[in-house]
């Protein structure tokens, strides 16, 4: 079975291991990458589609050296190999012109400020970790634990 992978991207280690310490509750289910830098994201990705597995969810800061992570997330939204990977922006300093170039140019599917609420942060991902699922159409039963029932059911439901 292809591992199914969600790349956290923040140049802080503290908040880096905070959000990795919220999402314990899902390791046994999907694999959880942690990168310093878009730099170090990118060759993860690589790394995990030459393995032959999925990139279902990025969750990455803002405001980082070299690449921000709204221009990271727009290269990735423009790359053909990543159409269904969904992406969250977490930060506590983009202005409000950053977060209308992450809506248009990024595709986010969530803004998430800093501090976060880690049932708010764990809900996200199993939102967007089944949506990712549903779009690429890969098996659900291996991820039934962790994925978001209400929105599950509602697609099956509108598929038979």
């Amino acid at each position: 079975m292809e591992k199914l992978n969600i790349i956290l991207i923040e140049d802080q280690r503290e908040v880096l291991e905070a959000i990795a310490k919220d999402l314990e509750p899902l390791e046994d289910t999907f694999m959880i990458e942690e990168c310093e830098s878009a730099k170090e994201a990118a060759e993860v990705m690589e790394t995990i589609l030459t393995q032959g597995d999925y990139v279902g969810l990025l969750i990455s800061d803002h405001v980082m050296p070299v690449k921000s992570g709204v221009e990271f997330l727009i290269d990735v939204s423009k790359d053909h190999r990543f159409p269904h990977t969904k992406k969250i922006l977490l930060t506590g300093l983009a202005t409000h012109q950053d977060t209308i170039q992450a809506i248009n140019n990024a595709a986010i599917d969530r803004y998430l400020e800093k501090p976060w609420k880690s049932d708010q942060l764990i809900h996200y991902v199993k939102q967007l970790i089944t949506e990712f699922i549903l779009d690429t159409g890969i098996p659900y039963e291996p991820y039934l634990d962790q994925l978001d029932k209400a929105i599950l059911f509602e697609r099956l439901r509108k598929t038979t």
